[in-house]
């Protein structure tokens, strides 16, 4: 199974057009989205193009191919724009022998992990920054960066696994 994880597009449809676009060439069976959807949230000001009910629409053109989790932007008022659920904490996705904790990254994240098993990923958005490192305890932090807003020096980027080894993608 080939997964694109896209985190923290905060409402800029530009953004994610040209995450699909990157993408289209990789091909993907599932998208996850980890959070933080449409709204920019109050510390990072209006992005550029800002458009939350376009990025709704282009999302639910997908929804058959959607896992999404629930961002700290995120609100029940968002969860009425998606044809998809994206209100959960987390969410489980197993993909051949890996076995993938969804979650947008202020709940769990590597500082507070979550009570799963060894050799378990752990992808979660939040930060805006790309990280993908294995800790002693065999979890795997995955963080796919920010589609619109990135943030230390980071390029906008996106998340992917091909089935065998996950990797960011700059747009």
């Amino acid at each position: 199974m080939r997964i694109l994880f896209l985190s923290d597009i905060h409402g800029v449809p530009s953004a994610l057009e040209a995450a699909f676009q990157s993408a289209a060439t990789l091909g993907y069976d599932k998208i996850v989205l980890l959070g933080d959807l449409l709204y920019h949230g109050p510390r990072n000001g209006v992005p550029d193009f800002y458009d939350p009910v376009k990025v709704a629409q282009m999302l639910n053109l997908r929804k058959d191919k959607i896992v999404a989790v629930r961002g700290n932007c995120d609100a029940e008022v968002d969860q009425m724009m998606f044809e998809f659920p994206m209100m959960s904490d987390y969410a489980i996705l197993e993909a051949g022998t890996e076995t993938f904790f969804l979650t947008h990254g202020h709940l769990w994240n590597e500082h507070k992990l979550p009570p799963v098993g060894i050799g378990t990923v752990l992808a979660h958005g939040h930060t805006h920054i790309p990280e993908l490192k294995r800790l002693e305890c065999g979890t795997t932090i995955f963080n796919p960066g920010s589609v619109s807003l990135p943030k230390g020096g980071t390029q906008r980027s996106f998340g992917y696994f091909d089935g065998k080894e996950l990797k960011h993608c700059v747009i």
